[in-house]
């Protein structure tokens, strides 16, 4: 369900939210190829969303290839073999993490932007050593529910000045309007690690953590990332066809 009073940013509009929501449900296997959809009214309803924003939503859908409306039947999943690999794009395509049972609209909110200097990141972002990058922490949230935490590094470069209001909750559409670099691959590893202190999972348990390394189209590394997510809210998911 999307909250009518969840924060908005300009760059992910309401219909946008609710698009991506229903496609991370379908990749999730919440609707199944072939699966007809609720009527609009019900679904709206159901989403707190007015019927209008469900139908701009539908259409985008139907863009991508991921659903087709069938005139006085509904609207139904397209199987996924008839899903062209450029219509699958979406603002969180490479978001892993979801609701234990499947989907959910992801969320952030930024704890703080520093500029700093640490050796280690900046060989990562094969940088000079001495050189500064910005480091973002924010919690990431699944249908406004805590469930992670991320600490982003990016080449300084890119903005002389970076504020925790000007960054949008999917940092690679900022990226995209902002640095006019769009993430092309990732290399993530998953592991087990104990969360940060800046961080309180609902498990006393250690945390899954994903490190991701991020390539623009130029193939130079645009991002290097730490994501700490909760096993009793979440889980990582990766799909391949």
């Amino acid at each position: 369900m999307i909250q009518e009073n969840s924060p908005l940013t300009a760059s992910v509009p309401r219909f946008m939210q609710l698009t991506e929501l229903l496609q991370r449900e379908i990749f999730g296997g919440q609707y199944l190829p072939g699966d007809r959809l609720p009527p609009e009214s019900q679904l709206a309803s159901h989403l707190n969303v007015a019927v209008g924003t469900l139908r701009k939503a539908m259409a985008e859908l139907e863009s991508r290839g991921l659903v087709e409306r069938r005139q006085g039947s509904g609207t139904y999943v397209k199987k996924s073999d008839a899903l062209p690999p450029e219509n699958q794009a979406a603002v969180y395509q490479f978001f892993r993490l979801e609701r234990l049972d499947g989907g959910g609209l992801p969320g952030a909110q930024v704890l703080d932007v520093d500029l700093v200097a640490c050796a280690r990141t900046a060989k990562q972002l094969k940088l000079d050593a001495r050189s500064k990058h910005w480091r973002i922490r924010r919690i990431r949230t699944l249908d406004q529910t805590p469930v992670a935490a991320e600490q982003i590094c990016i080449a300084a470069k890119h903005a002389k000045r970076l504020r925790a209001e000007d960054l949008s909750d999917s940092l690679y559409n900022h990226y995209r309007e902002h640095f006019n670099q769009w993430i092309v691959r990732v290399e993530d590893s998953v592991g087990c690690e104990p969360a940060p202190g800046w961080f309180n999972p609902s498990s006393t348990r250690d945390c899954g953590v994903v490190h991701r390394t991020a390539w623009n189209q130029l193939d130079e590394v645009a991002e290097v990332s730490t994501t700490w997510f909760d096993p009793a809210q979440c889980r990582y998911t990766a799909r391949w066809s």
